[in-house]
């Protein structure tokens, strides 16, 4: 019985992990304070209800299931937030990961897949960011991200821990099959929102900014499917298994589409209009971001099948009219 603690399993990517984890023989343990995930999304495995803050629960989560392996997804992520209240971001997403890095190395749980960001990069435009690019954060979230990356590099060195640490673009999509999806409240990530903008549970999609520096003023984003995402932390588990080096990874298909051109793309995956607006710019937006890097693809042998934006709108959409979870 082989062990995996996922934080965050109750989230939208964290469960998708779980359910990845699960088709491959591990039993993932999902550690979550359900403050913005859902109990209907526990699926696959145990769950266990403590806040990273709590060093108490962890221990034990160590301590009754010894997994070989965290895989990390637990923080808080929207931009908007982090920007107005950075204290919130900094207390949750670097002190309670310090106390999970912490935790773990003393319960001798030594591999460790880190869910990181490419808004550690900032505000790079017309740069296609690599693993090498600078990291010039421009909000709180960005910049506790890069903070953990600076703990668990530091831990490398004193404790041997060893690390796989995902970068990764704007997650979209769900669950094929329609049993997981992605549902937050509030609903902030722009293709779920689209979506609830064309099914009248909101009046319009507000485009913020129209004057950036892109083929049509509004900013532009590398998507990937949360399917394949997933997958890559799968094959970031298994480099560490086989006792492989810690490294660092681009998650992106380095295709970028303006808001406006994903629009089209979601009227031609539903049949029907998005009814939108456009408003002034979002502070913490940068106007674009993609990736530039193929480590993932020549070192890993990662394969972003679902990755386009036709197979993501689809999908979403699929989960959207179930309801999604309850509550």
């Amino acid at each position: 019985m082989t062990h995996v603690l996922v934080t965050g399993g109750a989230g939208y990517i964290g469960s998708h992990a779980c359910k990845a984890l699960a088709a491959r023989g591990f039993i993932p343990v999902c550690f979550d304070n359900l403050s913005t995930g859902w109990a209907q999304a526990v699926k696959y495995g145990p769950f266990v209800q403590g806040d990273l803050l709590d060093r108490a629960a962890l221990d034990a989560a160590f301590a009754e299931y010894q997994p070989v392996a965290v895989m990390h997804f637990a923080a808080f992520s929207l931009v908007g937030e982090a920007m107005s209240n950075p204290g919130k971001y900094w207390r949750n997403n670097v002190l309670g990961s310090l106390n999970l890095v912490e935790a773990a190395v003393d319960a001798g749980c030594k591999q460790f897949v880190f869910s990181s960001t490419c808004a550690t990069y900032g505000e790079q435009d017309g740069v296609l960011l690599t693993e090498d690019s600078a990291q010039l954060p421009i909000n709180a979230y960005g910049s506790t991200k890069r903070a953990v990356e600076e703990i668990l590099r530091d831990f490398r060195a004193s404790d041997e821990l060893r690390t796989v640490i995902f970068r990764y673009f704007n997650v979209a999509g769900s669950d094929p099959a329609g049993e997981i999806g992605e549902h937050h409240r509030p609903e902030t990530h722009l293709i779920p929102v689209m979506l609830e903008a064309i099914d009248g549970q909101r009046p319009e999609l507000v485009i913020y900014g129209t004057d950036y520096d892109t083929p049509d003023g509004t900013c532009v984003r590398d998507y990937v499917h949360v399917v394949d995402l997933v997958e890559a932390h799968i094959l970031g588990l298994e480099w560490l298994l086989e006792g492989k080096e810690s490294r660092v990874f681009n998650l992106g298909t380095g295709c970028g589409f303006t808001v406006n051109e994903v629009i089209t793309h979601a009227r031609a995956a539903t049949g029907q209009k998005v009814p939108h607006r456009f408003g002034p710019r979002r502070g913490g937006d940068a106007a674009s971001l993609v990736s530039g890097s193929h480590r993932a693809l020549s070192e890993l042998g990662w394969d972003p099948t679902r990755s386009s934006l036709k197979v993501m709108i689809s999908d979403a959409w699929t989960w959207h009219k179930t309801g999604g979870y309850s509550g």
